[in-house]
């Protein structure tokens, strides 16, 4: 029987590459081939780095042949262009750092490398992070394999297509507010978003350095926690890592099937779409249907989230990007593109003298505020329950007039994302139109383990994963 090679998960991969039904070159090419044929389309890819894939597969193979057990040893992968490669073009998506090759590894470049996968190239997002929907980027927007007249949601955005079109296994990606999550809920896919500190941010290009979360998008729920294992754990080059023990994800979501409080906030389903809403709520009843309580909770309202990340954001942003000058490395300041100059504007008037208490000072006792509320919720529910993103996937070139987009459309994400939060989309079914439709599964701090076993229990009762979009252009 022929194997669908691009059909694959991590985990299917694995043990057939174990069984030597196909080499880790064969596998590889055939992603390679799929990219070629793809790219001047989807344009999910800033850098392809075919040679480097082909060199990495080759030693896979001997190192498979030998006996070697590494977690994710000759699985081809798609990295996040704002992860720093050694010796490879990472761009940010921003045309400042056009010409920018990493003298180092990021950690989780790094953690990756050392388990073994094949690297496929460095994925489009929006640039610098800034935005939802990859139409910032410097090198233009991807496209959304479900439909190539929308986008796939940023600023993972690259990331998410290129695993959506199955051009690549697994994708990696990183979360200030949604960026994760959204990209794999309007792309059909699992997107993880570990509990603030995690994981290393050594070596990703900083958007707003109290929030960035690197974190796998997959096809599996399995997949997911995989990797997880893999990225997870403290680094002495990042004083925001935590210390605490990394649990075998993968095991331990498959044990914990005892019932768990949902908690459902109604302020999370207002003001969104209604055939997200109808999904969710299928969504939320086959949990119910497997043995797991319902249980309503007021949150605060996630409208006002919006506020307090657009302050802190753009503050942290005027300071990150304040080392971009063109002096140390990259091109000069008048590179930068519209959103990021009025992002380091807002910033520094924040920021500035005079503003500093009216603005940036009460936006942090606002997130305190939040933190507490959701530490509150999880002493009486186990999980929190919600859409991920409150509309489906917006057409090319809806977003370029409103600023404000990428915040709006990351409501329901951002208050998780302010207090330090683990979370986790999972697909729940899709729209007339045949978009797809995400749900998140919020957990507190460190509670990787919980959300991973509520998704998986999920997964196992819809297989929504299994269904893949019918490429077509015009």
């Amino acid at each position: 029987m022929t194997i669908d090679l691009h059909s694959l998960t991590i985990t299917s991969a694995k043990k057939a590459l174990k069984e030597k039904k196909f080499s880790v070159v064969e596998l590889t090419k055939a992603y390679l081939e799929k990219i070629k044929i793809l790219e001047p389309k989807l344009n999910s890819f800033v850098t392809v780095t075919e040679e480097r894939a082909l060199a990495d597969a080759r030693k896979a193979d001997e190192l498979l042949a030998q006996g070697e057990t590494k977690p994710l040893l000759g699985l081809p992968f798609s990295v996040k262009d704002n992860f720093s490669t050694m010796g490879i073009r990472t761009t940010a998506s921003a045309k400042v750092l056009d010409d920018y090759v990493a003298p180092y590894n990021a950690t989780v470049s790094q953690k990756l490398i050392d388990a073994g996968i094949v690297l496929l190239g460095k994925t489009n997002m929006d640039a610098w992070a800034h935005g939802s929907s990859t139409e910032t980027s410097d090198y233009g927007p991807s496209r959304n394999p479900w439909d190539t007249h929308r986008l796939p949601g940023g600023s993972s955005g690259g990331a998410a297509s290129s695993l959506a079109a199955s051009e690549c296994l697994a994708a990696i990606g990183s979360e200030t507010a949604g960026s994760v999550r959204g990209p794999a809920s309007w792309c059909g896919l699992v997107g993880f978003k570990p509990t603030y500190g995690r994981v290393s941010r050594y070596g990703v290009i900083a958007m707003a350095s109290s929030t960035d979360s690197p974190g796998p998008i997959t096809k599996t729920v399995e997949d997911a926690a995989l990797v997880l294992e893999v990225l997870a754990g403290h680094d002495p080059m990042d004083a925001t890592s935590s210390t605490k023990e990394i649990k075998p994800y993968a095991k331990r979501m498959k044990e914990l099937t005892k019932p768990m409080t949902i908690g459902i906030s109604d302020d999370y389903f207002t003001g969104v779409d209604k055939e997200v809403v109808a999904k969710v709520e299928e969504g939320i009843k086959v949990l119910e249907k497997k043995g797991h309580k319902i249980k309503k909770i007021n949150l605060f309202e996630p409208k006002y989230a919006i506020d307090v990340y657009t302050i802190l954001q753009r503050s942290e942003v005027s300071s990150n990007l304040g080392r971009m000058d063109g002096i140390r490395f990259g091109n000069e300041r008048t590179f930068f593109g519209e959103e990021a100059k009025r992002r380091i504007m807002l910033g520094t008037y924040a920021l500035s003298s005079g503003y500093y208490d009216a603005f940036y000072r009460k936006a942090q006792k606002v997130r305190t505020i939040i933190i507490q509320d959701f530490e509150k919720a999880f002493t009486e529910v186990d999980v929190i329950l919600g859409p991920t993103l409150p509309a489906t996937a917006p057409k090319v070139g809806e977003t370029k007039n409103n600023p404000m987009y990428g915040e709006v459309m990351d409501v329901l994400t951002e208050p998780s994302s302010i207090a330090g939060l683990c979370g986790i989309n999972v697909p729940v079914g899709f729209s007339s139109n045949r978009l797809p439709i995400g749900m998140q599964i919020i957990g507190p701090q460190f509670g990787e383990e919980t959300i991973l076993a509520m998704a998986y229990q999920y997964e196992q009762e819809t297989e929504f994963w299994k269904e893949k979009p019918n490429l077509q252009f015009d």
